[in-house]
């Protein structure tokens, strides 16, 4: 059940191109909560870097910075969701000040929802194993590789950028290996996370799963 407290808090988590943002939305909006897409914070730190002409070789301490300057004009970005973004994002998100310069954040806004919101709902790689252990709902989702580069791929083309499959696949089995060995907070379902293969469900089917697992969840 939910803490009164603070309402209903939902975590989840998934690989690259998962589902998990597009299922935490959904869940939002069933419930009337705040959402929190904390890959977004990982990724305006990465913004920031980048227009400071930072590559590869990222000064941890700088990056901790910026990462304590994140402001919500960041999140909104339009080159947020880039794959320059994407590739920096990953390395800065194995950066443990990193991290730990946003966690309070992510903790906050869980407790403490914005505009009168009753609960919240953050996805992203570690929210039910670090950043909310307590969380109400868990889920993890994740979906085959090739399914997870061709999701990307379309929405590369969409946003109007120059894609190749075989890059954005290339891409995407990297992101994995990366962040799931990475020592800091690696990618992995907490024990008690329900697991969801977006690959079997289209995005309705995948929504009323989790919604049928949250109202009844013995």
């Amino acid at each position: 059940m939910a803490d009164n407290t603070r309402g209903l808090v939902i975590a989840v988590d998934g690989t690259a191109a998962s589902g998990k943002g597009t299922l935490a939305k959904h869940l939002a909006r069933t419930y009337n909560l705040a959402h929190l897409d904390t890959g977004s914070l990982y990724r305006g730190v990465s913004i920031r870097l980048l227009r400071q002409g930072v590559k590869r070789e990222i000064d941890p301490q700088l990056a901790a910075l910026e990462a304590s300057r994140i402001e919500i004009a960041d999140l909104n970005d339009p080159a947020l969701r880039s794959e320059d973004t994407s590739a920096m994002a990953s390395l800065v998100a194995s950066l443990p000040d990193v991290r730990a310069a946003l966690m309070e954040y992510q903790r906050q806004f869980a407790n403490q929802p914005p505009d009168d919101h009753k609960g919240a709902v953050l996805d992203g790689r570690d929210i039910g194993t670090i950043i909310l252990p307590n969380a109400d709902f868990k889920f993890f989702c994740d979906a085959a590789p090739e399914i997870r580069a061709e999701r990307r791929y379309k929405e590369l083309l969409l946003a109007g950028e120059t894609a190749i499959y075989a890059d954005v696949l290339d891409a995407i089995k990297e992101r994995d290996h990366r962040d799931m060995t990475r020592q800091v907070a690696p990618l992995r379902p907490a024990d008690d996370a329900i697991h969801i293969d977006t690959g079997e469900f289209t995005v309705d089917e995948m929504v009323a799963r989790a919604v049928q697992i949250i109202a009844s969840p013995d």
